[in-house]
């Protein structure tokens, strides 16, 4: 059994897919509580539901591409089996993680997109740096900036680790503290072989839109 948020079909806002009509699976509860969270509906509220539930609602929707998101969907021990039931069905099985929990569990089947907490979300501390040694080229690497010390900061990591060889690296500017035309400039004068990644579900649907 997993507690489930929500589970919809929307335009995938961020990491390499984005634009990509896909099947939002949101569980419930998050271990962290960075400064900026929009999703802070999703720390309590939720519904218990089987893996097999979780599937027959997926498959409503009839489009490949499933993510698994929070919260933080690792908190939670059936997501195993839940990415492993999806990717048998046939689906692009896609998990947001926010870094803190290991990974060394989670399939090469599945496509992560994992946060690496900057000072500005008060959480940079809780990353386990040790998870980006098993990425790979199918997998993201996100970093939320909160100004340029945030950016800073991040260019020292992706240098650290050479993340820009191993997998995608995505730099994303909180909404309304970071102008996204300033972090592109650094990006540009730095010539930093990453993407700017806007969210853009927020961009077509407005701001104030909670995950959709």
């Amino acid at each position: 059994m997993l507690k489930v948020n929500e589970i919809y079909c929307s335009i995938l806002g961020e990491s390499i897919y984005a634009g990509i009509p896909t099947t939002l699976v949101r569980l419930t509860g998050c271990n962290l509580r960075c400064s900026y969270c929009d999703t802070t509906y999703a720390y309590e509220n939720g519904i218990e539901m089987s893996v097999e539930q979780i599937l027959r609602t997926v498959s409503k929707y009839n489009v490949v591409p499933v993510l698994l998101t929070g919260g933080e969907p690792l908190l939670q021990e059936d997501v195993f089996l839940l990415m492993e039931r999806l990717y048998e069905n046939g689906y692009m099985v896609m998990l947001e993680t926010n870094g803190s929990l290991p990974l060394k569990e989670v399939t090469g089947d599945v496509s992560i997109i994992m946060d690496v907490k900057c000072p500005g979300s008060g959480h940079e501390k809780d990353t386990m740096f040790d998870n980006l040694d098993l990425l790979t080229d199918v997998d993201n690497v996100k970093f939320v900036l909160s100004g340029r010390p945030d950016y800073d900061w991040a260019l020292d990591i992706i240098d650290h680790y050479e993340l820009t060889e191993n997998t995608h690296v995505l730099l994303s500017p909180v909404s309304r503290k970071l102008d996204p035309k300033d972090l592109g400039e650094w990006m540009i004068k730095d010539k930093l072989f990453a993407r700017l990644s806007l969210q853009l579900h927020k961009i077509v649907w407005g701001d104030d839109v909670q995950g959709r």
